[in-house]
């Protein structure tokens, strides 16, 4: 987890931010945005850009270029932008830290297992005493869903029945096409490449939560700012959104505009791009309300009682977090 006491370690390590004047990046009518340089993210400004929705909705987009996901949570707390993408769940360890932040969902699209589609792995149980990749680190919170989802299901824990083998999203999907693995819970992107490279999703991070009974499934990938940002430039964020919401609409009605986007996609074939398209068109969220509030507040007390206490111990759910992504209120 980031939080105040590892900022400086971490920016230290080698969180690659743009020197870019700060002074000159806070001034009126501009929003400093995290982006990774060929993130899912950086489809939907492009579009933005292209298409001057933010200059029509009244905002200059100022792009602040990140080298990792990690980099942007420190970026925010750092001062270096003003909105950036992250894990609610995060975002809401940080408000218990003293760090009032707001959220508003980007994607609702997750991780899945991905296995070979011909393979002999058909159903959960043939994943027992096999290696099974896992992009991240034993407090991801697919892999940490998953485990909860076999005990349901299977009666016991995949972390013991299988061979969890962690590491990079990248290096996790390579394993798998090369057999060293004979399965990865991979974050979508990868999900959707793997897929156009013949591979094919065993179950998806959407269908566990609905079997855990957390309906409906609430996007947990989403917009991070701080409460002071939304008071002190509430116009620019509200043109920023609108912008946000004309760039969704484009993206979830416009072949064309993933056309000219397919660059930036970096898809190896057409099967890949396709799959990509896909599967960013199924993750554009609907709007948030007191549902979705509700079913994040189930969902957190679910990691609660699996003893997460590295992703969200000593953090009491907030509702607040949300005020900022509600249509009801």
């Amino acid at each position: 987890m980031i939080d105040r006491r590892h900022l400086l370690s971490l920016a230290a390590a080698g969180a690659a931010l743009p020197l870019l004047p700060r002074l000159a990046l806070a001034e009126a009518g501009a929003l400093r945005i995290a982006t990774l340089k060929f993130g899912s993210l950086s489809w939907l400004l492009d579009t933005i850009a292209n298409d001057k929705l933010a200059e029509t909705a009244g905002v200059r987009i100022v792009p602040v270029e990140v080298a990792t996901n990690q980099a942007g949570p420190i970026a925010l707390l750092a001062g270096d932008a003003d909105v950036i993408v992250s894990d609610w769940t995060w975002a809401m360890r940080q408000r218990s830290l003293g760090q009032a932040l707001q959220f508003r969902p980007f994607s609702s699209t997750l991780g899945s297992i991905m296995v070979a589609k011909d393979g002999p792995i058909r159903t959960l149980a043939d994943l027992e005493g096999k290696r099974l990749g896992v992009a991240g680190s034993a407090i991801d919170k697919t892999w940490i869903l998953l485990r909860a989802y076999s005990r349901k299901m299977l009666g016991r824990d995949l972390a013991e029945s299988a061979t969890p083998v962690f590491g990079a999203a990248p290096l996790v999907a390579e394993e798998l096409k090369n057999g060293r693995i004979d399965a990865c819970l991979n974050f979508w992107t990868f999900a959707a490449r793997l897929e156009g490279a013949g591979f094919r999703p065993l179950l998806s991070a959407d269908d566990m939560l609905a079997k855990l009974g957390v309906e409906p499934v609430p996007p947990l990938v989403g917009f991070v700012w701080k409460e002071e940002t939304a008071k002190a430039k509430a116009p620019e964020l509200a043109a920023f959104f609108k912008a946000v919401d004309e760039g969704s609409r484009i993206l979830a009605t416009s072949d064309a505009a993933f056309e000219r986007l397919r660059p930036l996609m970096r898809a190896n074939s057409d099967a890949e791009f396709f799959a990509l398209k896909a599967y960013y068109r199924s993750g554009i969220p609907k709007p948030w309300g007191e549902a979705q509030t509700a079913a994040a507040e189930k969902l957190f007390n679910l990691l609660v009682q699996l003893g997460e206490t590295e992703l969200v111990g000593g953090t009491r759910f907030d509702a607040k977090l949300f005020d900022g992504a509600r249509v009801d209120k």
